[in-house]
């Protein structure tokens, strides 16, 4: 029998390991609906977040922090979401991060949808409905994750900077994570951010509904070749071409 090929990596585990992997090549006659399937994901990661904010039941990690600066800075939620990506996208620099399409319609969209859905949706009196109004938002931005991340242009500014400090550190990266999303909670607290059962919700499963809606959602163009060629920690260890199966 011949050797088990070792299978090519999906976005997910590219997403969620180092931006250095090598990434199969994207078609380019699938560029208009990759464009158009980021921004609708990022559109709908924007109202999912104006829907856990309406709640008032706790918001996500940055966004707690975002809400505690806007109870101190005269400018909306999404104009300071804006502003704190523009601020995250600076620590790149010293991390040699590349920046792409989807870093910076991540860091510009999501901040302009967020106050669009802040416009449109109120607050419900009843506290059946914010539960509801909460899990709805959580599962619209699992949902919008695994849409924008699928159409394959790349991280946005605050995963790429969790991915740049574990690359620089050498930590893992659950550690780097659960690092910076402390961090940034403990401040956004402090400035008067929403912290409750939101948070937590959020924080538990934020990461399943990803796993289950990315498949649903990305686009893969691997050419062979390249499919064959297993990972590696630098594109430039990749071989040109795959080596062949041993023989049987």
């Amino acid at each position: 029998m011949s050797a088990r090929q070792p299978r090519a990596r999906t976005t997910w585990e590219h997403y969620t390991g180092s931006v250095r992997k090598q990434r199969p090549p994207k078609k380019l006659d699938r560029l208009p609906r990759r464009a158009l399937q980021l921004t609708i994901g990022l559109a709908l990661f924007g109202l999912g977040v104006s829907l856990i904010l309406h709640s008032n039941l706790g918001a996500a990690s940055w966004d707690v922090l975002t809400q505690g600066l806007s109870h101190h800075l005269p400018l909306s939620f999404g104009t300071i979401t804006i502003i704190m990506s523009g601020l995250v996208l600076l620590c790149w620099i010293p991390l040699r991060q590349r920046v792409g399409i989807g870093t910076v319609a991540n860091a510009v969209l999501i901040g302009v949808f967020a106050d669009v859905g802040l416009a449109l949706f109120v607050t419900p009196e009843a506290f059946w409905a914010r539960v509801l109004m909460m899990l709805l938002g959580v599962l619209l931005v699992g949902l919008a994750s695994g849409i924008y991340i699928g159409a394959g242009f790349g991280s946005g500014p605050r995963d790429g900077l969790m991915i740049g400090l574990h690359e620089v550190t050498g930590l893992p990266i659950w550690v780097v994570r659960t690092a910076l999303e402390v961090l940034v909670v403990v401040a956004g607290w402090f400035l008067g951010g929403t912290v409750g059962i939101g948070t937590l919700a959020f924080a538990v499963f934020i990461g399943p509904l990803c796993q289950i809606f990315l498949p649903m959602f990305e686009i893969r163009d691997a050419a062979p070749a390249v499919a064959a060629v297993p990972a590696v920690e630098s594109a430039d260890d990749a071989a040109t071409e795959p080596e062949p199966a041993p023989s049987v």
